[in-house]
């Protein structure tokens, strides 16, 4: 009975110490301390992401949460930027020191707005460069700005139930907003692995 008692102690434990994530109404996880740091180090877990413990069904924002809201705090973010090495840029994450383009880009902006206005979103592609709205809410954007200048000033317009993805088609690079951690992670292994060309066969045809 003690060892049975020590066992649902040590569960109870781990459950406490983990949470799942609500992105759109569906839910992933459950993650680990560890899991939800590295999150948010690649900038994939906001403070206004809706979290809960995995013993819990009610969800609030990350930075309700004792233990989460310690990572939202100026002097964590700061160390824990100093404790990283330097990495080189990866596809989705943000990147403040990224070179700016060498003359015009061409970027090609999906959204799926259902907690805010498209007009905001709107309005703010089209101060970033020419734009022109080929689809309900699809965008071509012709900027001198990087694909992660023009991420952050678009996730402004953005609520919490909203997703947002970039393409930059001249530099071959993809930036995106609010997917969930797994769809993140098979954006990111998709697009960062290397595209196979194969060659054309050529076939003789017979005209009538």
């Amino acid at each position: 009975m003690t060892i049975s008692l020590d066992l649902q102690n040590l569960t109870r434990s781990a459950m406490a110490k983990s949470w799942t994530i609500s992105v759109g109404g569906r839910v992933y996880g459950p993650y680990s301390l560890e899991q939800m740091q590295g999150f948010h180090a690649e900038n994939r877990l906001a403070d206004h992401s809706l979290v809960a413990r995995a013993a819990e069904e009610q969800f609030h924002p990350a930075s309700e949460d004792s233990e989460l809201a310690l990572l939202f705090q100026p002097a964590a973010a700061e160390a824990e930027a100093s404790a990283e090495p330097a990495q080189p840029h990866r596809f989705g994450a943000r990147s403040d020191a990224e070179p700016p383009n060498e003359g015009p880009a061409h970027f090609v902006i999906v959204a799926d707005m259902k907690s805010r206005s498209i007009t905001g979103l709107e309005e703010e592609i089209f101060t970033l460069g020419q734009a022109h709205r080929f689809g309900p809410q699809s965008w071509v954007l012709s900027s001198e700005g990087s694909i992660n200048t023009i991420r952050n000033a678009l996730v402004q317009k953005l609520g919490k139930l909203d997703t947002l993805f970039i393409v930059d088609a001249a530099h071959d690079k993809a930036a995106w907003f609010n997917f969930g951690p797994e769809t993140d992670t098979r954006i990111r292994k998709m697009w960062s692995r290397p595209v196979e060309h194969q060659g054309t066969e050529k076939r003789s045809v017979r005209r009538a």
